[in-house]
């Protein structure tokens, strides 16, 4: 270029510099506008879900925590450590206490409660303190933990002044306060998928399980222990190392819920391995070994309450305990609404 417009030139680059700069400073001041909304990502949360599952509920990103007091970033991340890694911190050699059975929070609720359709925590947080029949109690989300560690851990419930305790409510908090009090979310929790009209049959879920679950669950279900010897990599289905049988996952329902989405690990609900069919006998075989017991007594106090597929007696109908645990359950139904 000739020297007369090399003055002209460098002008019109530093122009161009500059304008770059203010364009980038405005969209970050508008990202950080986006970012601290909270009606912005209920926007996001709450389009409306088709039958493709396109806007179903997805976790707040790491970046989100930068916007947290530094007290309650520790409390979070430590939160969402002792859903990951539990038996680290709680389990039979745990750094804190030893109350639980081995298995980490994240064995059922997956990719520390975040992954769509695997028992996440979305909806906990709007949707708790709240009524639940099982204690026929108004229940608070600490509750609802300890309800966890007692049951699908079978262990014993933390303290509630406890920072354990305070990081897990911290953690779900920070998950689900997008979501509008009230509101469930699609995608949390367990999709219930559709039920067979005949029973689930447990000798047909063997050849499911030999096929697809006993690579990484064990012959005898057992599941596979880390190196370490703290910590299950692959968690027990049944045995004395499972959750126990007052657990929800020990529904059919739920159990053959959370296998179609999820099992074998790493398949999601947009590409099921499994057949409906195949979900609910794996789900029957699973629930047929024995586990460890805990007093239910006090469950369910209105008997008519008790979930179709609850496999423990008494019931206000005249089916049979067998056909409370693997159906078929239509017949349980119709004969609950024809009462009402």
């Amino acid at each position: 270029m000739s020297a007369p417009f090399q003055p002209r030139y460098q002008i019109l680059r530093t122009f161009l510099f500059a304008l770059l700069l203010a364009l980038f400073g405005f969209l970050g001041f508008r990202s950080y506008q986006h970012m601290g909304s909270t009606s912005s990502d209920s926007t996001s949360v709450y389009s409306a879900p088709d039958s493709n599952f396109t806007h179903v509920w997805t976790a707040p990103s790491d970046w989100r925590m930068m916007y947290l007091q530094s007290e309650e970033k520790e409390l979070v991340v430590y939160g969402r450590e002792l859903i990951a890694h539990t038996s680290d911190y709680l389990g039979p050699k745990g750094s804190v206490k030893a109350i639980s059975n081995g298995m980490n929070c994240q064995n059922c609720h997956l990719e520390a409660g975040t992954k769509p359709w695997g028992l996440n925590y979305g909806s906990v947080f709007s949707t708790y303190p709240k009524f639940r029949e099982r204690s026929g109690s108004i229940e608070t989300i600490y509750k609802r933990i300890n309800d966890c560690m007692e049951r699908s851990l079978n262990g014993k419930a933390l303290d509630t002044n406890s920072k354990e305790i305070k990081a897990i409510y911290a953690y779900i908090r920070w998950l689900g306060e997008a979501v509008p009090k009230g509101k469930k979310v699609r995608g949390s929790g367990i999709e219930l998928i559709p039920q067979l009209n005949v029973a689930a049959n447990p000798k047909n879920g063997l050849y499911v399980y030999t096929q697809y679950c006993q690579k990484c669950h064990g012959n005898n279900g057992e599941g596979l222990m880390n190196k370490e010897g703290n910590m299950y990599e692959y968690p027990p289905l049944w045995g004395a190392h499972s959750y126990n049988d007052a657990a929800g996952i020990n529904q059919l329902s739920k159990l053959a819920g959370f296998i179609k989405n999820n099992m074998p690990n790493p398949v999601n609900y947009h590409n099921p391995t499994l057949t409906t069919q195949q979900a609910w006998d794996v789900a029957a075989y699973i629930s047929s070994h024995s586990r460890p017991t805990k007093d239910k007594s006090k469950d369910w106090p209105v008997l008519a309450t008790k979930p179709f597929d609850y496999p423990f007696g008494p019931y206000a109908d005249t089916f049979s305990v067998t056909q409370h645990k693997y159906g078929p359950f239509e017949p349980i139904q119709l004969a609950k609404l024809a009462k009402k």
